[in-house]
């Protein structure tokens, strides 16, 4: 059965919440919405464009309350990801951030030029731009790109101002290509928990940034559009005066990544998992809940407990399906079925665990959105 099957007559229901089949993946509608209006307004503040980062969330849903609120676009990690939104009616200003290279992804992303209104990718090698510039006249229409610069991962991106300028010339030379600007997202910067330390990183990229972008404009090719930053550093990068729009993506959930980061901004956790207990057998002062591995993403740290047991409780995985939820000395464990609501460790993988948010206000499901990128990766 769907989780449509399961939990639609839900909807609306006075304390429908707490008949979910868990585990389930669960959106706190009210907090969802005052991060993304929260963005909207800093990034207004400043001057900039906001093109959130789609891979947190996999939604066209949460995409269309991104754009209603101001955003440009929508960032994907994927072409499958910006086919996903544009069927599911996202129909303009997709960045795909990483190379699409292969023949047939190349023609897929001709094709869906051809559908949304100011497509733009990245291309970070002469040849890519050649056979991107070819399928796109053929299709006939051409396609906004911009040059990735590598700020340092050795991940995707040209190496140096010279590869930038050799490149620019190279976009150039093809008609079915439209040269925008630069591509510069610091990832590695992103999770730097001390804020001074967080800042000090992204001063030093961005001096490395302005040498290629002064070098572009020598070469006339000033860029119109220089995206990037995200989540932990906006607020840093918003006061260089170099980007003119953020890449940010997990601010509309808040994963305990982005929490142990200070001075990222007012943003609230809106992402959560809902399990329930499902033995308490084991251990005066343990019981087992329905979410293992198959519920959360395991490249970070432990799910934190945000409700359903005593303060101080402590998960721990046992599992594929199951989880240990331990109890501080002298606590009451929770009840047999109960429910424990526990925060995501990195959202965008465990998003991708999903096929199906379940957006509640309170205690009341509302919603049920599908998780429309989930699973193509491709």
């Amino acid at each position: 059965m769907t989780d449509q099957d399961l939990h639609a007559h839900l909807i609306g229901r006075q304390g429908s919440r707490a008949d979910l089949n868990t585990p389930v993946l669960v959106i706190d509608a009210p907090a969802l919405k005052r991060n993304i209006a929260e963005m909207a307004r800093f990034a207004a503040s400043k001057g900039l464009q906001v093109r959130p980062h789609a891979k947190t969330h996999k939604s066209a849903d949460i995409a269309k309350l991104q754009i209603a609120a101001g955003a440009v676009g929508l960032c994907c990690a994927k072409l499958g990801e910006a086919e996903a939104l544009a069927e599911g009616g996202v129909l303009k200003g997709l960045h795909i951030t990483s190379p699409v290279v292969s023949p047939p992804a190349i023609a897929r992303l001709a094709a869906l030029n051809l559908k949304v209104e100011a497509m733009m990718c990245v291309v970070d090698h002469p040849d890519n731009a050649a056979a991107l510039g070819e399928a796109c006249a053929k299709a006939g229409k051409p396609l906004n790109v911009v040059i990735d610069i590598d700020p340092g991962i050795r991940r995707t991106g040209v190496a140096s101002a010279e590869a930038a300028v050799a490149l620019l010339a190279a976009i150039r030379a093809q008609p079915g290509l439209t040269y925008k600007g630069v591509q510069f997202y610091c990832g590695a910067q992103q999770h730097l928990e001390d804020f001074a330390a967080r800042k000090a990183a992204m001063e030093d990229r961005a001096a490395y940034l302005r040498t290629v972008i002064a070098a572009l404009t020598e070469a006339g090719g000033a860029p119109e559009i220089v995206t990037g930053s995200g989540t932990g550093t906006h607020r840093i990068d918003a006061e260089f005066g170099l980007f003119t729009e953020l890449q940010v993506g997990s601010y509309v959930f808040m994963d305990a990544q982005y929490l142990a980061c200070g001075e990222i901004g007012p943003y609230e956790t809106s992402l959560y998992i809902d399990a329930r207990v499902v033995s308490a057998n084991a251990a005066p002062a343990m019981v087992t809940v329905d979410a293992g591995f198959k519920a959360f993403s395991t490249d970070a740290d432990k799910p934190v407990i945000a409700s359903g047991a005593p303060e101080g409780s402590k998960y721990f995985f046992m599992g594929d399906e199951h989880g240990a939820v331990v109890l501080p000395p002298g606590a009451e464990a929770p009840a047999l079925a109960a429910r424990v609501t526990l925060t995501a460790p990195h959202c965008d993988p465990t998003v991708n665990l999903y096929d199906t948010y379940h957006v509640v206000d309170g205690e009341t499901l509302t919603a049920l959105w599908p998780v429309s990128g989930r699973g193509r990766s491709r």
